[in-house]
């Protein structure tokens, strides 16, 4: 089979196409021929040695795939060979076979093709996992998103509308602010032009929002801490900006905040089983009715999957970036 590799220097330009032996699926796996993967930022981070695959996990990139059962391993009975499924997977998707845990694999929404299949699992996964689980969000509620116009932000949008909460973001430009408002959030905050802490207090009437998610890291912490209205919680998912940095803790025993956070990737697999039970029974009879949806802005072929990585870093996009694997 065909798959990405990359070089030691971290570097998109030395990510290449190069041949493997397909894997063969363990006792509850499937074997996935994969027609499309989605891209993520931890994929980023593990090509440039700043997030390893957990031990026993596939040292090739990606983590959501969409395509066909291929072959089942030993114990398997809910799939059959041929279904049509999407999956998170702990690596590998880069390439046009994949193994995946069969209790972590979905079938595909009606009215959903392919390429848009792969861009679900990793987000939706994380935003349920930290908004639902962590988070404890709620109807009624307020939520506060950074990268509002990233795939995980997008996601947080469409679960904040599912599940009637107002929604607050923050972005890098207007075109994006703009784009999220459309897509459903309250409202959009341009951080380059204002304060978003400021502005936030000023759309909550002073009160504040339950749940923050970020994505940024030590740089927001003393002001999300700020927007947080007594008893909310902050959510941190990833740390763009840095991990480590000095902060205020009174507010914190003043308002009984919560600060909270997790990776979705070492998680045992009962854990994800749970978190993809959970989206078969509330999330994905939404997406096949068309009220939620993901969004796609670039698809690449694999032999391109440098520029695709390109792209991510650069955050021009809005919404997804999926691989093509199978032509």
């Amino acid at each position: 089979m065909k798959q990405i590799i990359y070089g030691a220097d971290g570097k998109p330009e030395s990510m290449a196409l190069a041949e493997a032996a397909p894997p063969r699926p363990g006792p509850g796996e499937i074997l996935i021929e994969v027609h499309f993967a989605g891209i993520n930022r931890p994929d980023v981070l593990q090509r440039s040695g700043r997030y390893p695959p957990p031990p026993g996990a596939s040292p090739i990139l990606g983590l959501e795939v969409a395509g066909t059962v291929a072959a089942l391993g030993e114990g398997v009975s809910e799939w059959k060979v041929s279904d049509r499924v999407t999956a998170l997977v702990p690596g590998g998707g880069y390439a046009e076979y994949c193994v995946a845990p069969a209790s972590h694999a979905l079938p595909i929404p009606a009215g959903l093709d392919m390429a848009e299949a792969a861009a679900l699992p990793e987000t939706w996964f994380t935003v349920w996992a930290n908004l639902v689980d962590l988070g404890r969000l709620k109807k009624g509620e307020r939520l506060l998103v950074h990268g509002g116009s990233s795939g995980i932000g997008l996601t947080a949008i469409q679960l904040a509308r599912h599940l009637g909460v107002a929604s607050i973001v923050t972005v890098g430009s207007a075109e994006k602010a703009h784009f999220c408002r459309d897509f459903g959030a309250g409202h959009a905050i341009n951080y380059r032009e204002e304060d978003f802490a400021a502005r936030v207090k000023e759309i909550a009437g002073g009160e504040g929002v339950d749940v923050v998610l970020d994505m940024v890291g030590a740089p927001y912490l003393q002001k999300n801490l700020s927007v947080l209205r007594r008893d909310g919680r902050l959510v941190l998912i990833a740390f763009l900006e840095g991990s480590k940095g000095e902060f205020d803790l009174m507010p914190v025993m003043l308002k009984r905040l919560v600060i909270t956070g997790s990776t979705m990737r070492p998680r045992t697999l009962a854990e994800k089983e749970a978190i993809r039970d959970a989206l078969l029974e509330h999330i994905w009879p939404e997406i096949a009715s068309g009220s939620l949806r993901p969004h796609l802005h670039a698809t690449f072929p694999l032999a391109e999957a440098g520029k695709a990585h390109r792209l991510m870093e650069s955050s021009r996009h809005i919404g997804k970036i999926v691989l093509q694997v199978k032509s």
